[in-house]
């Protein structure tokens, strides 16, 4: 039985978790207890072997995520959070399931890290992007800094970090962020679709690609990453999957990925 929860919805569907940020009348920002509640839906994703890949995104049109709640803040309550980081996700570094972000409107501050955060962002045409913090005394300290330059070009970033300029969905698709711009109220159909391409392929593979990708950019030069098997991919080889593909290929069928 699915667990209630306060400031999410989340629902499982087939292969396919959806997260849903429900907190819509502060446009989907996040004090303490959400960073809680998301830690521990993020900890549940990670271990169920049922589950292959999530999507995050916020309830209603209006906003993904505002950010940090700062009503909250400025209330006395903590700034801190868990050790995953924003949304129980900025600091989860060793997440090798994809996780797709449909964003459906405003994903400013915090929202733009968690989106950020993941493998891929979908984006409706009304989806806004930009780090105001600074604005407020702040900084986007929950890998925003790290993570947009690492996206799109030094100066591009340095632009959207110093102004807290806000940002539409197809120029965010323009600078290189955003995937795909999909029309208003059709982020989350939009995300389903690339989790349903994702799910054709071996999650054994999907698995091994992300985390050979994500340690691979981190050795000294292209030749170190090229000759490191990282554990996932030494995984992938020694499993029944990495059969099952050729197999099926070469019986001309689609292929049944065991995850084995």
């Amino acid at each position: 039985m699915m667990a209630r929860h306060e400031f999410c919805t989340v629902k499982d569907h087939d292969r396919i978790r959806i997260v849903t940020i429900n907190r819509p009348e502060v446009l989907n920002a996040l004090h303490r207890a959400a960073h809680d509640e998301l830690d521990r839906v993020w900890d549940e994703f990670a271990a169920d072997e049922g589950l292959w890949i999530a999507i995050v995104t916020g309830a209603g049109e209006r906003a993904f995520s505002a950010g940090n709640d700062l009503k909250a803040l400025s209330g006395g309550a903590s700034i801190s959070m868990p050790l995953s980081g924003f949304g129980g996700i900025t600091h989860r570094f060793d997440l090798d399931k994809p996780v797709i972000a449909a964003v459906n409107g405003i994903a400013m501050g915090g929202g733009f890290e968690i989106a950020l955060a993941c493998d891929l962002i979908i984006a409706a045409e009304n989806g806004l992007f930009a780090f105001p913090e600074p604005r407020v005394g702040l900084i986007a300290s929950a890998g925003g800094i790290h993570r947009l330059p690492r996206v799109i070009p030094e100066k591009l970033a340095m632009g959207m970090l110093l102004t807290g300029r806000r940002v539409s969905a197809a120029e965010g698709k323009e600078l290189g962020f955003v995937n795909e711009v999909v029309p208003r109220g059709e982020a989350l159909a939009g995300a389903v679709r690339w989790a349903e391409q994702i799910l054709e392929c071996s999650p054994k593979a999907i698995r091994a690609t992300k985390q050979t990708f994500r340690l691979g950019r981190n050795e000294q030069t292209l030749q170190e990453a090229m000759e490191t098997i990282y554990p996932a991919h030494l995984d992938n080889r020694k499993s029944l999957d990495f059969i099952e593909g050729p197999r099926a290929f070469a019986e001309k069928r689609k292929p049944n990925w065991q995850n084995k």
